[in-house]
């Protein structure tokens, strides 16, 4: 024996922890993350349940010097198209009830706050906004697709592959942010990977490590009952 003291590997987070360890980050360190612990994350979510086990989801990571370039790519774009590229679906309810409202409106004063934005300052909202696009400087990213016959139904089996997907990076030590603002984007992102047509973009998780500096990280987001019997007034 040399001495050494040999450290036991961290224990595995519970799937309780791994959710309320998991959050929306917004700014990343620069540090990469190997690819194949992605892609072993990518396949082990695709035993999350789908319908008739139809497995809807197409998925595509960029990362390295792809996402250099991607970058640059959607930067030009933006400023081609600020408004938007055809959506497959609208992003919110319209109208959105009582409840809905006041949810979205206290999620953007928390966010707005932390970022020292007055909610007034459109100029600097759209600027904060750009960075969806760029994935909040995150090393790596993976974009979520749908064939476009896809029914509600279809949605809901991504939605269920989506939270799989989060649970098992909080569980190996990642963070990261879905973001459902690439599908302003979907034609300029599948002509960039070579997406067949008959797929549409659903939205873009960045992956990484959280900066720790950056206020928005240490955002704690509220939650409801969902018991409560005036949760949708």
């Amino acid at each position: 024996m040399d001495g050494a003291v040999t450290k036991a590997p961290p224990a595995p987070l519970s799937v309780a922890s791994a959710l309320e360890r998991r959050v929306s980050v917004r700014a990343f360190l620069d540090r990469p993350v190997p690819r194949e612990i992605i892609e072993r994350i990518v396949r082990q979510a695709a035993r999350a349940p789908s319908g008739g086990n139809l497995q809807p989801w197409h998925v595509r990571i960029i990362d390295g010097s792809d996402m250099a370039a991607f970058k640059a790519l959607m930067d030009q774009r933006i400023r081609e198209a600020p408004d938007s590229e055809p959506m497959p679906a609208p992003f919110y309810p319209d109208p959105l009830t009582s409840a809905q409202l006041r949810r979205r409106q206290r999620n953007g004063e928390i966010l707005y706050a932390a970022l020292g934005i007055d909610r007034t300052d459109m100029a600097a909202r759209r600027a904060w906004n750009a960075l969806n696009f760029r994935f909040f400087g995150a090393p790596s990213g993976v974009f979520l697709f749908l064939d476009r016959n896809a029914t509600p139904f279809q949605w809901l089996d991504l939605g269920i592959y989506l939270q799989s997907l989060l649970l098992l990076l909080a569980e190996n030590g990642l963070e990261a942010c879905p973001q459902a603002d690439w599908a302003m984007y979907g034609e300029t992102v599948s002509g960039a990977l070579g997406v067949d047509q008959a797929l549409m973009l659903v939205c873009g998780v960045a992956i990484g490590h959280a900066d720790p500096a950056h206020p928005e990280n240490h955002i704690r987001t509220e939650r409801d009952d969902p018991l409560a019997q005036e949760r949708n007034g």
